[in-house]
């Protein structure tokens, strides 16, 4: 399914680019995985149409793992001066049962650090984001999912004079206000036979997100960047009804 603007960004503004390099919180995902949905992929709806969204975000993948498999390698042939790259990792950073994914905090700072280094030395911009939260509730309120890692890239932004966007904070925030039940709706939690094409079977999933959820994500994201002081930040539209709309779309169409 193509992806249709979200609104129009004033006509003079140049042609850009934001890269990704994520998780499965954020990846693309073909029409037979719905209602599995990433921010990365919906993030596309906060920009005017002269910005190219390049999603690079893919399932089970670390800082460490997705250096050892080459894809940083790949990000940093493409990247150009003026371009962005969003950079959120720790959820398989944590996963200490994944000896190939599992980055001690240490090593998961360091890691950072050459995402970060990558993107200057192309010429490009920066900006790490904290882990988005997991839907886990202890006596009402939200509890902090990878709150080691949120503090890790928190510190590297700060030593490298790098933007940051507290997904961690943001997110908890606006799912501890959505409640335990509330919430349900924008992580993945379908009955037997609902009919969606990615689960015939039932699914309980908090932690990745349906289309709603990766929507509202996007959204946080977007508002986040928005306020940052990089050129990008003046691509983001100011109405993004199509990342707060209240019922799914089918898809990842830009439509509110």
């Amino acid at each position: 399914m193509p992806f249709l603007s979200a609104g129009a960004a004033p006509r003079t503004l140049p042609p850009a680019r934001v890269f990704i390099a994520s998780d499965s919180t954020a990846q693309d995902y073909k029409p037979d995985k719905y209602p599995l949905s990433g921010w990365g992929s919906m993030i596309r709806c906060a920009f005017g149409p002269e910005v190219t969204v390049v999603n690079r975000a893919i399932g089970g993948r670390s800082t460490k793992s997705f250096m050892a498999e080459g894809r940083l390698d790949a990000i940093a042939r493409d990247l150009r001066p003026g371009d962005t790259l969003l950079i959120q990792f720790g959820h398989n950073d944590a996963n200490q049962a994944k000896a190939e994914r599992y980055t001690p905090i240490p090593d998961y700072e360091d890691n950072l650090k050459r995402f970060i280094a990558v993107a200057r030395d192309a010429g490009a911009r920066p900006v790490l984001l904290t882990p988005v939260t997991r839907r886990a509730f202890k006596d009402g309120h939200v509890v902090s999912s990878f709150p080691t890692y949120s503090a890790a890239a928190r510190r590297v932004a700060a030593q490298q004079h790098v933007p940051l966007i507290d997904l961690a904070a943001l997110s908890e925030r606006w799912i501890d206000r959505q409640g335990l039940e509330g919430s349900r709706v924008y992580y993945l939690h379908y009955a037997k036979g609902e009919g969606l094409p990615g689960y015939t079977d039932a699914v309980d999933d908090d932690t990745h997100f349906s289309e709603l959820g990766a929507r509202r994500i996007a959204d946080l994201v977007a508002g986040g960047l928005a306020k940052t002081d990089l050129p990008i930040a003046r691509h983001i539209v100011k109405n993004r009804p199509a990342l707060t709309r209240m019922t799914p779309a089918g898809g990842p169409a830009c439509v509110g």
